[in-house]
């Protein structure tokens, strides 16, 4: 690394129409360094990469003074150039990884040819040349089979792997300058940890600045090599990654710090109410039939949830992880009749809802709520708030208008906003606000269950803490019953009294929070925790991803055939394990060794590269 910068930002201000979104910004970024911008949502960061990209005026802003400097040959000030001089360094000198790939890759585009467009733009290659070159690319990124993927398109690939498009596309030019705006919130730990290791990889080689944009204070301690906090278009801190960290000097970043979760700081006390289970989920599975070819042949299906079974007491948080498709939110959406179980039984408040009709179903539809991820697009945009959370206490008994608004003011006050928000719409709160607006609609009807589905993962630290404690605060007072889906599992550990493990369709490992999280017994466990990026640089030696796989099942079958189903052992008091092939379990043993907790440190994760297994 060089102590030269390769891209300097000198008293950048932003502006949206009259409002000022970032103020007088510097900072600079050496040739192979990488340079975290952090803040909360609304603090300026991706406004501020628009900038350096110059497609900020795309979004109704603009560059209100200073300057950002490319430096090169030639040097340029590229707050200052046109938009077709610009489109000579955007994908050639700076790239950028935007957060959601699906979002960012052209739908209709086979994924080979959207690289090779912007080889033949800036390289000049021809069209043969310039799919070479795009396999080769994919090939860098360590994505399986790249000549095939050549010719499929976005859909028919999982996130992690659309995430390595998105990837080879930025460094198909091999940039100056990359810039990763959020380019894992919405991956498992494990996907995380492979594309954060790719990214480095790629830079060593390379050689390239990154900017590298998160909220997640764990990729921060695990990527950067300096830091620059923003609050609300204003820098209140800069520094080296490990000065930031242990010797955080602004009130704002030791709130940041505060707020960040850490695996190993504890788990709630179990709930004292007694009871029977307001859920009971036994041996249910879902699947889903594909066509392929023609004949009886041609038809497979896609066993999605193979056999779960778990309870949930009143009062009682369950935490579901596992790794993106290993069939969680489809667990989850089975449970809540949203789709049809192939298999089992879902009983609710101890009445069995399986195979209730439509009829039937909707008064017990009072008794269970979801949350989702994305609280905007669950939310109609063109109805007020006093509707929008009221909707589901009226479609069970129709309210008059009076007690329809008095009910939409105590459901505010509940989840911590003033009454007054009642007139207003959805697009005038923030993120963390409307996934206030989301519990407050689930609350409306009193259900004794609420499944959460990974509802505050695309939240800053500081919001995703207020809305966890909120639901900590709501089941104290209501006794309501949490399933909270995730895949962070830091903030399943705060928030959780159980655990629940999925892996290929299946719970491999369940049992009470801290037994699970401080003595895993399952090696698909153990992966996960090794994944999980701590908020300290001092025990991040190096990026480590997944080492090594397990012997996953087979989850697409001839239809009539189902997987192999766990057998599930207890391993300690209320903790139970999937049994495995012993010879298979040793290997895994071997591969994801124990994760061990010293002292009074956070959770040690710890892998060994096994040769010649």
């Amino acid at each position: 690394m060089t102590c030269s910068p390769l891209l300097s930002v000198e008293g950048l201000s932003l502006a949206f129409g009259s409002f000022s979104a970032v103020r007088d910004l510097s900072f600079d970024i050496a040739r192979g360094e990488t340079v975290a911008l952090v803040g909360e949502s609304g603090s300026g960061k991706s406004a501020t990469a628009l900038a350096i990209l110059r497609l900020i005026e795309r979004e109704g802003g603009r560059i209100a003074g200073g300057s950002v400097r490319l430096h090169g040959r030639p040097s340029l000030d590229l707050a200052a150039l046109s938009d077709r001089q610009m489109q000579a360094v955007r994908g050639n000198r700076v790239s950028m990884i935007f957060q959601e790939p699906m979002t960012a890759l052209n739908p209709v585009m086979p994924l080979g040819e959207q690289v090779a467009e912007v080889l033949r733009q800036h390289q000049g290659l021809s069209r043969e040349q310039a799919r070479i070159a795009a396999c080769a690319a994919f090939d860098r990124v360590k994505i399986p089979d790249a000549e095939r993927r050549l010719d499929q398109f976005p859909h028919e690939l999982s996130g992690g792997l659309r995430q390595r498009v998105m990837i080879a596309m930025a460094l198909a030019c091999r940039p100056d300058v990359l810039i990763a705006d959020e380019p894992t919130t919405a991956l498992d730990v494990t996907t995380q940890a492979e594309i954060l290791a790719l990214i480095r990889d790629l830079q060593q080689e390379i050689g390239m600045a990154v900017l590298f944009i998160t909220h997640d204070m764990g990729v921060v301690a695990q990527v950067a090599d300096r830091v620059v906090v923003l609050c609300r278009g204003d820098k209140v801190e800069e520094g080296p990654v490990t000065d930031v960290f242990l010797r955080p000097l602004a009130p704002y970043t030791q709130g940041l710090m505060a707020a960040t979760p850490k695996l190993g700081s504890g788990a709630p006390k179990p709930p004292m109410m007694a009871g029977e289970p307001v859920l009971e989920v036994e041996d249910l599975s879902v699947r889903f039939p594909i066509k392929r070819g023609l004949g009886r042949q041609g038809h497979w299906d896609y066993h999605a949830v193979n056999g779960v079974s778990l309870t949930l007491g009143r009062g009682e948080t369950l935490g579901l992880v596992g790794e993106s498709g290993c069939g969680k939110s489809t667990l989850a959406r089975a449970i809540l009749r949203l789709v049809e179980p192939a298999g089992g039984r879902v009983l609710l408040q101890g009445r069995e809802i399986t195979r209730l009709e439509a009829s039937e179903l909707r008064p017990m539809r009072a008794a269970a709520q979801m949350v989702f991820q994305d609280p905007f697009a669950s939310l109609n945009p063109r109805l007020p708030v006093r509707d929008l959370i009221t909707e589901p206490a009226d479609i069970q008994a129709p309210l008059r208008k009076a007690d329809r608004q008095a009910l939409a003011e105590e459901l505010l006050q509940k989840v911590g906003l003033e009454p007054q928000a009642a007139q207003r719409f959805p697009h005038q709160f923030s993120g963390g606000q409307r996934q206030r607006l989301c519990i407050a609609r689930a609350l409306s009807v009193r259900p004794a269950l609420i499944v959460a589905d990974e509802a505050v993962s695309a939240l800053d630290v500081s919001v995703a803490r207020q809305v966890t404690d909120l639901m900590a605060r709501l089941q104290a007072e209501e006794g309501v019953s949490f399933l909270f889906i995730s895949h962070d599992i830091a903030v399943v550990e705060r928030v959780s009294h159980r655990l629940a493990v999925m892996w290929a369709g299946q719970i491999v490992e369940t049992g009470p929070t801290e037994a699970v999280l401080h003595n895993p017994r399952h090696p698909y466990t153990r992966r996960l925790l090794a994944a999980v990026p701590a908020p300290d640089p001092s025990r991040w030696g190096g990026l480590r991803g997944e080492r090594g796989s397990l012997a996953r099942p087979k989850l697409l079958l001839p239809a009539g055939r189902a997987p192999e189903r766990v057998e599930m052992t207890e391993v300690g008091p209320g903790h139970f394990m999937a049994r495995s092939d012993t010879a298979q379990e040793l290997r895994d043993q071997a591969l994801f060794p124990q994760v061990r907790k010293e002292d009074d440190s956070p959770i040690e994760q710890r892998l060994l590269r096994v040769d010649d297994l």
